[in-house]
């Protein structure tokens, strides 16, 4: 840890120097950001390829300080208006001025983002298909933390895996969530540990946007990016801003569900310095579906609050300091009003979380370099009781600790070999360490990974095509040999707009010894101790994809629709496999390599805007998901195996449409359509262990919000409405203390009311 510290204080040292090394001058580009002479607050203004930039105020005005001389291609966005580039050179020392007149749209695809390429760019320049989350969904569908929305993304599904603690995982194309990594602002730091709660544990007023990959052309952000990447992007200071929030909602019409946020940012003058904060308080009730005593829907108090920073020393570099804490204590069974020891069934755990991270980016007198070096960290202490039948053994502490730190060097070439280009490499080193223990079963895992990661690539610019090429490299402790995982992406603009995209890329999962799906096995008092096999190697994947995206006008409306097949091809993959016991009687296991898994399928996505007033969003997948051999599920010989991936429906969708009949009044109707599925259920309830095939359901939600001006500055809104109106919702769980906790599946609540309110000086 010395070490890792010490690393980190060099390099800020390093970099501290280069910066102050780098002397400015004094120029300034100024200018009016407006769509039919109407100025539009709070446009972003960048300057291409880097974080440089600033926003427009109130009367659209801009003003971009201190910058060299050269040719500088700028953007301006807002949502809502297509996104607008134009190039300006500046001469020394002179004061420029240049105005943007923005084109109203009601589709939103014109979006910057960072993760096709680790670089920022347009969203219709990006490689690889890149969906993004904003604000604007979050509050179509009432969403109050990260996994409410996620579900409006088209491949991607959010399940729960446990009744007692509400454990969710998300699907992306299919695969397990293992097989998907969430980073915060391009950095991973959630483990086997914090992956387990942690999309229900992000609320969404700390996100500016989420950005999405389906697939495996996210490969160059390492390990268990095989089914894809949901990059977390936290909300920057752009402007002086505050809103407080409430949404209270009534599961079943009786449960409650309270959230409370809070968030505000101070931004200096000169736009060097500036501030976003943030907090929110949950408190939820347990639900009882069935009226057996034991919950359906756990009891979570949560309260999360951090912060956001940047100091600009000048023009060519950028400190940005972030922090997030969060504090939970959640409960699933019966008698909580009892000690988890004395009850029938708890599921119990308490979280303290700690995360940070630092970035430093440097940038070149001509832009066309960009150096970054970075650092991040996350602490998760966790008291724990997984247990039944007053069992005085079940509790547990477990210590978590992820740090991953390094640099990244981007050039932009005006011509390399045969085209203009831009080469971006980097390095990472990820070290986790998980010490989990139930001194009661005398159970102990502690584990310990480290990683360390090169990627090198280039991405050509042709006319009409991009071609990006490039790999990354891992050594990883718990593997002997590098990992090479290439990656290859095409983009051709066929037409201005239509446009098609290819990607192959090769990718992998590294082994673990702990793994969070083993506590529902614990609540019934039978403990598993997981060794890995000598001759383990990691899970390898070998994915394709093929897309075409066109933007056209259908009966003088505004349309989008996309259309990507996929194809990703399993090679080795991890199963369990019962070995014995030991001297206590607790289950040994071995984490083996099995067959493999294919899984294919279609995604279609369509957008329309009726008018500025009226858009529709759709998104469908129809897929298949299945093992080369049949893998057991079941320690009863009498069980057949199965080739189907389990809790993987063949189809699934979402749609949202908003209506905005007065200037200030918005309505919103969303719904969520799960297909069936084989899940399994264990015996207890049940005599003995059989696959269920699950029902179709379809989610229907209703917002109805309205605003209303109080001052100039000050803005007050309240919103109200039903989700799951046709309460669409499991009919058949178990029922007492022989549950099978893990039988669970469709929507993750019943009929549900909701009123709201915010205020503040932007809604």
């Amino acid at each position: 840890m010395k070490k890792i510290i010490l690393i980190c204080f060099i390099t800020l040292i390093i970099a501290s120097n280069l910066t102050n090394a780098l002397v400015g001058v004094d120029t300034v580009i100024s200018g009016k950001v407006t769509s039919n002479s109407t100025p539009i607050p709070f446009a972003n203004i960048v300057i291409k390829g880097t974080s440089v930039g600033t926003v427009s105020d109130n009367d659209g005005n801009f003003y971009l300080m201190n910058l060299p001389q050269g040719t500088y291609t700028i953007i301006v966005s807002s949502i809502g208006y297509k996104p607008i580039q134009k190039t300006i050179v500046i001469n020394k020392s002179i004061e420029q001025k240049i105005n943007f007149e923005l084109e109203e749209t009601s589709i939103e695809i014109g979006q910057v983002v960072v993760s096709a390429n680790r670089n920022e760019m347009l969203r219709k320049e990006a490689p690889v298909v890149v969906n993004t989350i904003t604000k604007n969904l979050f509050e179509e569908t009432n969403s109050n933390n990260l996994g409410e929305s996620l579900n409006y993304q088209t491949g991607l599904r959010v399940e729960t895996n446990c009744q007692n603690c509400g454990f969710q995982q998300v699907r992306i194309n299919g695969l397990e969530g293992t097989y998907s990594q969430i980073l915060i602002d391009s950095r991973s730091l959630f483990s086997a540990l914090t992956s387990v709660y942690g999309i229900e544990q992000i609320p969404t007023n700390m996100i500016e946007r989420v950005e999405v990959i389906r697939g495996g052309g996210s490969a160059i952000f390492g390990s268990n990016a095989i089914g894809g990447i949901i990059n977390i992007i936290t909300k920057e200071p752009n402007y002086n801003s505050f809103q407080v929030s409430n949404n209270t909602s009534f599961i079943s019409s009786s449960t409650l569900d309270n959230n409370i946020s809070i968030n505000g940012s101070l931004v200096s003058e000169d736009q060097k310095t500036g501030i976003a904060l943030f907090g929110a308080k949950r408190n939820r009730d347990y639900y009882d579906a069935n009226d057996d005593g034991f919950s359906e829907i756990g009891l979570i108090d949560n309260t999360t609050f951090g912060f956001r920073s940047f100091y600009k020393p000048d023009a060519f570099s950028k400190l940005t300091v972030e922090y997030h804490n969060l504090n939970e204590f959640r409960r699933g069974g019966n008698k909580f009003d009892y000690q988890p020891h004395e009850t029938d069934i708890t599921e119990q755990t308490e979280h303290k979380i700690n995360n940070g991270n630092i970035t430093y980016n440097l940038f070149s007198k001509n832009y066309k370099s960009t150096l970054c070096f970075f650092s991040a960290f996350q602490y998760t202490k966790r008291n724990s009781y997984y247990g039944a039948q007053m069992d005085l053994n079940a509790y547990g502490h477990t210590d978590d600790f992820s740090f991953v730190g390094g640099g990244q060097y981007s050039y932009n070439f005006d011509n390399l070999i045969f085209a203009p280009s831009t080469i971006t490499t980097g390095i990472e080193y990820n070290y986790n360490s998980l010490k989990d223990n139930m001194p009661g079963y005398n159970r102990s895992v502690n584990q310990y990974v480290k990683l360390y990661g090169i990627f090198l690539q280039n991405e050509w610019k042709i006319d009409k095509v991009i071609f990006l090429f490039g790999a990354r490299f891992d050594k990883h402790n718990l593997i002997e040999k590098i990992i090479i995982s290439p990656r290859v992406n095409l983009l051709y603009k066929i037409k201005e707009n239509l446009t098609s995209r290819l990607t192959y890329t090769q990718g992998y999962r590294a082994p673990q010894a702990f793994d969070e799906d083993l506590h529902i096995e614990a609540v019934g008092g039978e403990v598993m101790l997981i060794s890995l096999a000598d001759d383990l190697k990691q899970e390898n994947s070998y994915s394709y994809s093929g897309s075409l995206d066109y933007d056209f006008n259908l009966f003088n409306f505004e349309a989008n629709i996309l259309i990507e097949g996929f194809y990703t091809k399993l090679k080795d993959v991890f199963v369990l496999e019962e070995i014995g016991s030991d001297a206590q009687g607790n289950k040994l296991v071995e984490r083996r390599n099995g067959s493999g898994a294919e899984v294919s399928g279609i995604c279609t996505e369509m957008k329309i805007a009726f008018s500025k007033n009226v858009k529709l969003n759709l998104g469908f997948t129809i897929q298949n998901s299945q093992y080369l051999e049949p893998e057991k599920w079941s320690d009863d010989v009498n069980v057949e195996s199965t080739k189907k991936m389990l809790r993987s429906p063949n189809n699934y969708g979402f749609f949202t449409f908003n209506v905005m009949p007065f200037p200030s009044t918005i309505f919103s109707l969303s719904g969520v359509y799960t297909g069936e599925m084989l899940v399994p259920h264990y015996l207890g309830f049940i005599i003995s262990d059989k696959l269920e095939k699950t029902p179709n359901f379809f989610e229907l939600n209703l917002k109805l919000s309205q605003d209303i001006s109080i001052s100039k500055e000050l803005n007050l809104q309240i919103n109200g409405g039903i989700q799951n109106i046709f309460n669409s919702y499991q009919k058949d769980f178990d029922l007492g203390v022989y549950r099978d906790a893990g039988y669970v599946y469709g929507p993750s609540r019943p009929r549900t009311l909701f009123i709201g309110m915010k205020i503040g000086n932007i809604l």
